[in-house]
């Protein structure tokens, strides 16, 4: 099934495009060509020899110089909707979404309410519909009102067309709790999406617990506060046969719990973010709320090793934004006081291609895979440019250099955690969903011979 057959956004009329000499790169279909695209409502048509691509009416691109890949799907933002829309909407987060190559996302349930009832799925779903420039998906909390003791009704979330469930912004504290909510798993289907974090250890923290935090003096975070609940629900899992997608991985012992769980067959999946893969609590000192605070915490050098090592060898397997808006005057505040979170869609394929492809970290093919296998570990299927699929694709000047910011944002709130960056490498037209959803404002189609 199809990323807009699956999951939910405003009706439209499949495109019929050619990409002229666009560099073709599908790692997993094993493309990388020079290539026309040829899109015939809203479907690959076929890869053809450059300048040999033939559809009667087609707008004509010229991708001379530009890459072509298969959208990008994020399983892990907040749309903040119901309840706080002053922070961003469906329209203005999926715009963001479509800005940054992205064909779908999965929207978080942690709103105000929560999104506990079927009415609530549904009601969401007619939003998308109505709005929505790419395909995006929903979670339900996995307990009521996300107060951890009751699990909602998690067959009728599912019958309403709820992708799964996460409290995510709280943990799942009670062990029997969550092995309830993975038997049920198990019966109605649905992933159940975890974060990881022991209360008892992370307390009053505002950052990463190490030399850094004590040298500001603000409370720390150990490491081990998500590592720890990583071992405990990847055991509980194996113990009942069930699938667990951990959500923003952050340190070296997660990325080692994640590891060893695979290894002993446990149905794991996992997710970096961008910020994580980039950043140390060393910009902390900086004591910038807006760029530099989020849960998990920014930690240390190692740990963002780590983080890579276990996405260049599988252990990762998707990247994910986590983008969380949030309001001016949730951020310019001290930096205990203020919100957790940063926004990233718009953001992270040229923050990872500047910080990890072009100095030979990373393989540009790898991000390229990991930033579009986010739909996978929720029964969703990946993008691709062979022939024959639905047009997602990501069309990108990977020399563009811009700063983040200046030209402001598709997305309703303003706290990226690289403003005021330059970054190289820049998302110029968007098809989601067969539609044309995004196009850079400076990006000159121009008719290809």
């Amino acid at each position: 099934m199809s990323l807009a057959d699956a999951l939910d956004m405003r009706s439209g009329e499949g495109a019929d495009a050619i990409l002229r000499r666009a560099t073709v790169l599908d790692p997993v279909a094993g493309i990388e060509a020079v290539h026309d695209v040829v899109i015939r409502d809203g479907r690959i048509a076929e890869l053809a020899p450059p300048g040999e691509g033939q559809a009667e009416g087609a707008e004509q691109v010229d991708a001379e110089g530009l890459h072509a890949f298969p959208a990008f799907f994020d399983p892990h933002v907040h749309l903040r909707v119901p309840g706080q829309e002053h922070k961003e909407d469906i329209e203005t987060g999926a715009r963001a979404a479509a800005a940054g190559g992205y064909c779908g996302v999965i929207a978080m349930a942690n709103t105000e309410p929560p999104v506990s009832t079927p009415a609530d799925v549904e009601a969401l779903r007619e939003a998308a519909r109505e709005s929505a420039a790419v395909p995006v998906g929903f979670l339900a909390t996995a307990t009521k009102d996300m107060a951890g003791e009751e699990l909602t009704e998690m067959a009728a979330l599912r019958e309403a067309g709820a992708l799964g469930f996460s409290d995510d912004g709280l943990p799942l504290r009670n062990a029997r709790v969550l092995r309830r909510a993975l038997q049920y798993q198990r019966l109605c289907g649905g992933n159940i999406a975890l974060h990881e974090e022991d209360p008892e250890l992370s307390g009053d923290g505002a950052m990463h617990e190490g030399p850094v935090s004590a040298a500001l003096g603000i409370a720390g975070i150990p490491s081990v506060s998500e590592s720890t609940t990583i071992a405990r629900d990847a055991a509980l899992a194996r113990y009942e046969g069930a699938r667990i997608h951990v959500q923003h991985l952050s340190a070296a012992e997660s990325v080692e719990a994640v590891r060893a769980a695979k290894a002993a067959g446990v149905e794991i999946t996992c997710e970096a973010s961008p910020h994580h893969l980039c950043r140390t609590d060393e910009a902390v000192r900086s004591l910038d709320p807006r760029r530099c605070k989020m849960n998990p915490p920014l930690r240390a050098e190692s740990d963002r090793e780590a983080l890579i090592e276990g996405l260049r060898e599988g252990t990762i397997d998707c990247v994910a934004t986590d983008h969380a808006p949030h309001a001016a005057e949730e951020k310019e505040v001290p930096f205990e006081a203020a919100a957790m979170g940063v926004t990233g869609l718009e953001t992270a394929f040229a923050a990872l291609h500047t910080e990890l492809v072009l100095p030979g970290t990373i393989e540009l093919g790898l991000l390229v895979e990991r930033m579009s296998a986010g739909a996978e570990p929720f029964g969703l299927e990946r993008s691709s440019l062979a022939p024959g699929s639905e047009a997602n694709v990501a069309l990108c000047d990977l020399g563009a250099e811009w700063v983040v910011g200046e030209e402001g944002y598709e997305s309703r709130s303003q706290n990226s955690w690289c403003a005021g960056e330059t970054l190289t490498g820049r998302v110029q037209m968007t098809l989601a969903g067969g539609q044309v959803a995004y196009r850079l404002r400076s990006f000159s189609l121009g008719v290809a011979a």
